[in-house]
């Protein structure tokens, strides 16, 4: 049996109950204190680390008589970010100590900002952990720490998508609880994407239930979708990349000309990333935006919800782009008149949905946009 120490994230007792797959209640839990250390967030990233400082206090909780297979969930869940058990002696409310074992950073592993605040980490974060450690712990047993660490940050990306969609309203007419019954869920598959699997049923229009049937999504999440206008001179700005997907699909022609676009990340707005990814993939400073849409481009197979924009740009003042190489982008842009790319649609040569829809709203704005005060 084990005795560990936890001073971030895992002190919120229902996320600790989702990574051991056991109720809270059941927990040998008590308040503790490791003196000479503090909980400090990690700049950049949703959570904190502990450094040995003198005169500083961590805040935490011990839990005592953890079994082997809790401890094989707790090294799962934070084996693959560079965490390892070293022994400590904690402090109790009622004076006495306690041995255990905390998990610590490798020397050097983040860099480190203000103290750490928990209750304001549950407020901003707490869901969406739960949830991302929701997909990670299905994975249990089925692929190691370090595997399910390198796509955390697209399952980080698919929990803020999934909140969100949860989020909006309802058509007023179907209630979820009553007019879709799921009999199983796999996470099938986990990579930059994601697979799952259901077998469900939903209520016909007639009023009956459906039979039972088994349905799959590719797992996305949420992106942003810009194409740069220039209303003074009438031209738009589109980029073209290597897409795999279409390759895969066999299409002889997998370089596809797009409006610029990128996944959102967790605690950032579609047109932040919009404006982000036109800087990054075009070089383009965008003035401001027009949206254009909110959509599911495949709703039958891609659960992933997409922001359209027009972006108002000055196409004359191009600096930068071609994406991130870091990201395996390799992205080169043309910029073509209003004329040329309405052409273009009207012939079916573009191949890329987002693009199509983007343009026809352009024509549909266009006046206005070219009308407008500067």
């Amino acid at each position: 049996m084990a005795d560990l120490f936890f001073f971030g994230t895992l002190r919120h007792i229902p996320l600790l109950e989702l990574v051991l797959g056991r109720s809270g209640a059941a927990l040998k839990a008590q308040a503790a204190k490791l003196s000479g250390h503090g909980v400090y967030q990690v700049a950049g990233q949703p959570f904190p680390a502990i450094e040995a400082r003198d005169g500083a206090t961590a805040d935490g909780v011990l839990v005592q008589d953890l079994s082997p297979a809790d401890l094989d969930a707790l090294n799962f869940y934070e084996g693959g970010f560079g965490y390892a058990l070293k022994p400590v002696s904690v402090q109790l409310e009622d004076g006495s100590t306690a041995p255990a074992e905390v998990y610590f950073p490798e020397t050097g592993l983040w860099q480190t900002a203000e103290p750490w605040d928990l209750a304001a980490w549950v407020r901003k974060w707490g869901a969406l952990s739960l949830r991302a450690a929701e997909e990670v712990m299905s994975y249990h047993g089925r692929m190691t720490a370090e595997e399910v660490a390198r796509c955390f940050p697209s399952v980080r990306r698919r929990a803020a998508a999934w909140l969100e969609a949860q989020a909006r309203p309802g058509d007023g007419v179907h209630d979820l609880a009553k007019d879709v019954i799921v009999h199983s869920h796999k996470r099938a598959y986990l990579n930059f994407f994601a697979m799952e699997e259901m077998e469900l049923q939903f209520r016909r229009f007639d009023g009956t239930m459906s039979p039972v049937m088994e349905r799959s999504a590719a797992m996305a999440g949420h992106a942003a979708v810009l194409l740069p206008y220039d209303p003074l001179r009438d031209q738009v700005l589109l980029v073209e990349q290597f897409r795999a997907p279409p390759f895969i699909m066999g299409e002889a022609h997998p370089w596809m000309w797009e409006p610029v676009a990128g996944v959102i990340d967790p605690g950032e707005s579609p047109g932040e990333t919009a404006i982000r990814e036109a800087q990054e993939e075009a070089g383009v400073t965008v003035q401001r935006l027009e949206p254009v849409a909110q959509v599911y481009p495949s709703s039958g197979a891609l659960a992933e919800f997409i922001h359209v924009f027009i972006g108002i740009s000055d196409l004359s003042d191009i600096n930068g782009g071609g994406g991130v190489a870091g990201e395996g982008e390799d992205i080169r842009s043309r910029i073509l008149s209003y004329d040329e790319l309405m052409q273009g649609v009207d012939a079916q040569v573009y191949q890329d949905m987002p693009l199509v829809t983007a343009a026809l709203w352009l024509s549909r704005h266009r006046e206005r946009l070219r009308n407008a005060p500067s």
